[in-house]
């Protein structure tokens, strides 16, 4: 893939197949028309149509609740109890990273194809209003850790940080997916700290199941960024696509090894059975080869969709693995 090769837009100006619906703005639908008016570009603001992102920061304090429902020997309405928690915080604290986004990157958007009708940049939403929703989430996601042990605070201040800076991350360097991947993967340790572990950072398994989740959002988060490849380039957006813009199967391929590495060293640090890794290893390598293989990369609306779906077979994959650890064995 050469360096001056332009990327296709294969959607239409407008209506269900514009770009500006892939998290651009736009991307009303079905439920979202029945509320009102004015709720709308909150809706969007928070990337809740579809809820994509938030299953995406979700998951990992799902893995990591399940990894610790084994090691702790939780028992099934814990289990349920502390994944519902998590759940409500992750909704709460998904509006308020993804508004905290777009009020940083609102100059930046104007100039993007793709993302210039997004809520701030279109001019729906002042900054100022922005900011006050993004802080009357991030205290109804704080709301959600008294339910939880202290530790648990703790916990996600890593993740606090790593979001307030990540806006600023594709500014600064090439490699803002390892900030969002470590962002969203340290949800494993806050999944583990909610069970009652005290030093859930000190947890070498959990650590690396942190790893393989952060190689996961690396994979799935470069397809995305080839989305704007071409707008990136000419406004100076740094990014993995492209940084590997010349070869990017290449390094989907690699993170795609070190992602099963990590996840078969996961496996011997729990000691678990061969059904975690026919179905999670195996699951994994299936699944995000897929997606490696048939992704086109210069087609956005099929970047879209293999970030936008191929995500729930990997999760699927994932979540089956340590159920099965934490029931069956």
């Amino acid at each position: 893939m050469s360096e001056g090769r332009e990327y296709e837009d294969t959607s239409s100006a407008d209506g269900k197949g514009s770009l500006s619906q892939q998290y651009g703005g736009l991307h009303a639908r079905g439920w979202v028309d029945l509320l009102p008016s004015s709720w709308i570009p909150y809706v969007q603001l928070a990337r809740l149509s579809p809820p994509v992102a938030l299953f995406l920061i979700y998951f990992p304090h799902l893995f990591g609740t399940l990894h610790a429902a084994k090691a702790y020997d939780l028992s099934t309405p814990e289990c349920l109890g502390l994944c519902s928690i998590l759940m409500g915080g992750s909704f709460f604290f998904s509006n308020a990273a993804h508004a905290w986004n777009d009020i940083i990157d609102a100059p930046i958007d104007k100039q993007i194809a793709r993302t210039r009708n997004r809520p701030i940049a279109r001019g729906a939403i002042t900054p100022e209003a922005a900011f006050i929703f993004t802080a009357a989430q991030a205290f109804g996601a704080a709301l959600f850790l008294l339910l939880l042990p202290p530790t648990t605070a703790i916990a996600t201040i890593p993740t606090i940080i790593g979001t307030i800076y990540y806006p600023w991350a594709k500014r600064h360097t090439y490699f803002p997916q390892v900030v969002l991947g470590f962002c969203l993967s340290w949800g494993v340790i806050v999944g583990n700290s909610s069970a009652g572990a005290q030093k859930p950072w000190a947890d070498p398994a959990a650590l690396c199941l942190v790893l393989a989740l952060t190689f996961w959002t690396m994979i799935y988060d470069t397809i995305y960024a080839y989305q704007d490849i071409s707008d990136d380039k000419r406004v100076g957006v740094k990014s993995l696509a492209i940084l590997f813009q010349n070869r990017p199967k290449s390094l989907l391929w690699m993170l795609l090894l070190l992602m099963t590495i990590t996840l078969i060293s996961y496996g011997r640090l729990i000691d678990s059975s061969i059904a975690f890794y026919l179905v999670t290893v195996g699951g994994v390598s299936l699944s995000l080869g897929s997606m490696i293989m048939n992704v086109e990369l210069k087609n956005q609306a099929n970047c879209w969709w293999w970030f936008s779906c191929g995500f729930w077979f990997t999760a699927a994959a994932i979540a089956t693995g340590l159920l099965l650890e934490y029931t069956l064995i």
